[in-house]
């Protein structure tokens, strides 16, 4: 069965040209003009990926991405003229997994479609039964859950197997880019700023929770899990 694709995008000429190189691929291309139907024909054809414009009418693609992601992790690239530092934060803080500035190259854009399905098709393949436990802490791969002194957490999957790896891996640093290629995937084009916002984030949550372990920031390096 051919993969689902989501555009949405108030320019029809945008949606032809993505159109016509999905197609070339072989996805399957379902459309929307303006943020309201967007989410009608997210919950009617039910996508593998969604390439969502922002600035559009009835409901942005911000909002969209945020009623989005009250009930679904479907991959969300957000597709824009907004090319601001603070723009793509936003997108990402909101839960989107890459972002892309117009005007783009298509075959771009396509590239990235397919890293991202890579990854959420290995992220679906993953082994059951991995997880990973300190004080007050446990982190299950297995079935994306979070427990806080023993109360469960929600929390986004991106930000899950973040922590997984940096718990798995205690007291070694890791740069922005390692980050980016062991959890994102190598093939990942976003951002490294995407690593600071997810672990601003964690921190959020896991604040003050046991003092026998920390998600500590390395200056001018990075990132490590520091047990004590």
């Amino acid at each position: 069965m051919a993969t689902k694709v989501l555009v949405v995008d108030d320019d029809a000429n945008i949606v032809k040209l993505i159109k016509l190189y999905l197609e070339k691929e072989d996805y399957k291309v379902c459309t929307a003009s303006n943020g309201k139907e967007a989410l009608d024909v997210f919950k009617h054809e039910k996508p593998s990926i969604i390439i969502l414009d922002i600035m559009m009418p009835e409901m942005d693609g911000n909002q969209v991405c945020r009623e989005i992601r009250k009930t679904s992790d479907v991959p969300i690239i957000m597709l824009t003229a907004k090319g601001e530092t603070f723009d793509k934060v936003l997108s990402l803080e909101l839960g989107a997994d890459d972002y892309i500035v117009k005007p783009f190259e298509p075959k771009e854009l396509v590239a990235r479609i397919k890293a991202i399905l890579r990854r959420s098709d290995n992220k679906n393949r993953m082994n059951n039964g991995e997880c990973i436990t300190y004080d007050k802490l446990e982190v299950n791969l297995s079935n994306y859950e979070l427990k806080i002194d023993g109360k469960i957490l929600e929390i986004p999957p991106k930000e899950l197997e973040l922590l997984y790896f940096l718990a798995s891996n205690p007291n070694r640093v890791f740069t922005r880019e390692q980050l980016l290629e062991e959890v994102w995937g190598f093939d990942y084009f976003g951002d490294s700023r995407t690593v600071d916002v997810h672990i601003k984030r964690l921190r959020e949550k896991l604040e003050g929770v046991d003092a026998n372990w920390q998600l500590k920031t390395v200056w001018g390096v990075g990132y490590k899990f520091e047990v004590r």
